[in-house]
């Protein structure tokens, strides 16, 4: 046997032992009689020499190529896409952003963050799917006034209670609603020490937890309440087709000047996006152009969504740019 060939047959035997009948790199050293070094060479040889060639079956390769694709086209840090059945409800839907956004939740939080919340359905369905783990003094605060009464349980108030019981943490309410009458109303009302120390302490959380609005009469700001129809038609006749908060962006990303912004209590889309890691929720064809316009803006840094509108958004987006 020629020494090519003993090579060879080394590496198998050290690849076998290691790979099939799980021993570990002491055990083999001390089987074939050499040093464990010898043996982690021996395997680092054998995989650069296709004696070795690992196959890693991965069940979400299409989630990740929309994950990495939409990472790549937008520029976003980190997106999540969730595989949903073909025939999905709205709740569904929800209930699934809501466990995976919830997920990442867990590995982001640390001992002592402040985080931010807005309103919406994306969110309250976070909060809910939010299960206790170990946090110390973590803090949950509303990014935005109330949003009527037609949607208490998706206020940002609400969703910020349900998170910090949640985690065993603490909640700040903001006890004003998302819009008012007149501007001078609203600047009142913010200089308000109670209001003003929950803004300014949404300002500074070390990251937020966002939904993301579409400009329709199905819109939740709109079914809430919180939003009329002239105020609809209004952001519409500027281009709005986002709604980030109190922000409203056209196509593109770019914030609008809307006279009705003035009259809202809670953080813009530029005080967010001074926030280290801005998370947002959201799903659904009706929201495509809305999440399509804030990742063209770069306003969010983290993407949960899930793998048809993953889909749609890429398709929107090159169609805009043809």
């Amino acid at each position: 046997m020629t020494r090519p060939d003993e090579r060879t047959r080394l590496l198998v035997k050290v690849s076998t032992l290691y790979y099939i009948d799980g021993l570990n790199q002491q055990e083999i050293s001390a089987r074939l009689g050499i040093s464990r070094p010898q043996v982690s060479r021996l395997l680092s040889l054998a995989k650069s020499e296709g004696i070795v060639q690992i196959r890693i079956l991965n069940p979400f390769s299409k989630e990740q190529q929309l994950e990495k694709a939409l990472s790549e086209t937008f520029g976003v840090a980190d997106v999540m896409a969730v595989s949903l059945p073909e025939q999905t409800s709205p709740e569904q839907l929800y209930l699934s952003l809501g466990q995976a956004a919830a997920a990442l939740l867990e590995n982001v939080i640390r001992d002592n963050d402040t985080v931010a919340v807005s309103a919406g359905r994306s969110v309250a369905a976070v909060a809910e799917a939010l299960s206790w783990f170990p946090r110390k003094n973590v803090t949950f605060v509303p990014a935005v006034g109330g949003w009527g009464t037609g949607a208490v349980r998706w206020h940002a108030n609400s969703n910020a209670r349900t998170m910090g019981e949640k985690l065993h943490g603490k909640c700040l309410f903001l006890n004003a609603p998302a819009i008012v009458g007149t501007k001078e109303t609203r600047d009142a009302i913010m200089r308000e020490k109670e209001i003003a120390g929950v803004l300014d302490r949404a300002r500074k959380a070390d990251l937020a937890v966002v939904g993301i609005g579409q400009v329709s009469e199905e819109a939740a700001i709109v079914r809430s309440g919180f939003f009329g129809r002239e105020e609809l038609e209004e952001v519409r006749r500027l281009g709005a087709v986002a709604n980030l908060n109190t922000s409203f962006m056209d196509a593109d990303g770019n914030v609008l000047e809307v006279g009705s912004e003035a009259r809202m209590i809670g953080l813009s889309a530029d005080e967010l996006r001074k926030i280290p890691k801005v998370i947002a929720v959201a799903g659904g064809e009706d929201k495509v152009a809305a999440i399509t316009a804030l990742l063209r803006g770069r306003w969010i840094d983290s993407l949960i969504t899930d793998v048809r509108t993953a889909e749609r958004i890429l398709a929107h987006h090159r169609q805009k740019n043809r």
